[in-house]
């Protein structure tokens, strides 16, 4: 039986991104184990405070799986020891009991000896756009160079990221596998109830940090409030992440800003009322390794407008609107031609919905297993 250890290291409480990712890739390969014949187990690596005070307990996420195990290292540390011969490292190696396939599902993998190593890139932010980033997450670079020393297969989210994994890191494209995400949400049923009052209102969901090019969205619903005195708000959901200070000072020197509301972390329900009764989605990310909210979005049966590049185009493909995101002109004109245009609404939802179906996250379990056995023929 194939014996597989995933790295449970990113979740944590309040998870986005690659919390959802790895959340949800533990419960589809969950329920795959008896059909597809292998065992799942789970390890994680403390944080280096609870390490220094011995607390090496797994976080409540991790408590109702069986099979987890306590990697009883720090991330921070084993990164420190890969930059120099350690037999240290292969001491460790015990803990995960020598499985077939290790699995690092945040830009790390385990320099396991007895294993194949699978490390998952999510996208390359702080190779292609530093700026966007804050300085730990810079030194991503130099880990995952140092970690395709021992990788044997990468897994990613899109075909764009791909070829940023090629071309940015030289890594043979046979290497890669490209495994699509899918939504939390598998209802696709109206909600009866409305989180807000009765004004309509654009939405946003995600981190509040540079690359989501928040601002642009801001200055567009300026625009479009000046010029067409929209009776909506903009809504703005998600917690403060790296550099968000400039986003609220955007917001504060709007002129309508009483009609812009931010709201942090919300539970998934709530979060899926919002996009429910949402007018319009709006994502004018810079650059995605693959994007999950529009994809949210679209199975709530709500019209998305995003971004031009990255691999937003590839997750959409021709059931959204893309926009340049440096023009918030484009991007004003966008929202109000939906807005302003039911047929095209009506027509969007439909094309979302359907586009959305491609999607699961059965399906992204079922090719991540396929990546992992085409290292063993």
């Amino acid at each position: 039986m194939l014996t597989i250890s995933l790295d449970a290291t990113a979740l944590r409480p309040s998870p986005s991104g690659i919390g959802y990712y790895v959340y949800n890739l533990i419960e589809a390969l969950y329920q795959l184990q008896s059909s597809e014949n292998f065992q799942l187990n789970l390890f994680y690596q403390p944080s280096v405070k609870n390490w220094l005070r011995g607390n090496l307990s797994a976080s409540e996420q991790l408590q109702n799986y069986p099979h987890t195990r306590c990697l009883p290292i720090p991330t921070t540390l084993s990164n420190l020891l890969t930059k120099f011969p350690n037999p240290a490292l292969a001491y460790f190696e015990k803990y995960l009991q020598y499985p077939d396939i290790v699995h690092g599902t945040d830009h790390i993998v385990y320099p396991c000896q007895k294993s194949f190593k699978v490390m998952t890139i999510h996208d390359l932010t702080f190779i292609k756009y530093p700026e966007y980033v804050p300085l730990i997450v810079k030194t991503y670079t130099e880990r995952i160079k140092r970690c395709l020393n021992w990788t044997d297969l990468i897994i990613t989210m899109a075909e764009t990221t791909k070829e940023d994994i090629v071309h940015y890191l030289q890594v043979d494209p046979h290497k890669i596998w490209v495994v699509p995400l899918a939504s939390r949400y598998s209802v696709q049923e109206n909600l009866k109830t409305s989180p807000t009052d009765d004004q309509p209102y654009i939405l946003f969901v995600g981190t509040f940090e540079p690359r989501k090019n928040i601002k642009t969205l801001v200055l567009a619903f300026d625009y479009l409030k000046k010029k067409f005195d929209l009776p909506h708000r903009l809504v703005l959901i998600g917690k403060k992440g790296w550099g968000y200070e400039s986003i609220f000072e955007c917001i504060e020197n709007s002129a309508y800003k009483k009609d812009i509301y931010h709201l942090n972390y919300l539970a998934d329900e709530l979060v899926a009322q919002f996009y429910q009764h949402a007018e319009v989605f709006v994502y004018p990310s810079f650059y995605e390794g693959f994007g999950l909210p529009v994809l949210e979005a679209m199975n709530l049966g709500t019209p998305v407008i995003t971004s031009n590049v990255s691999s937003l185009p590839e997750v959409v493909d021709s059931a959204a609107i893309t926009i340049n995101p440096q023009d918030f002109i484009e991007l004003a004109e966008a929202i109000f031609k939906v807005l302003s245009n039911d047929d095209l609404r009506k027509q969007l939802i439909l094309a979302g919905r359907a586009r959305a179906q491609r999607f699961s996250w059965e399906k992204t379990a079922k090719q991540t297993l396929k990546a992992y056995s085409s290292l063993l023929t």
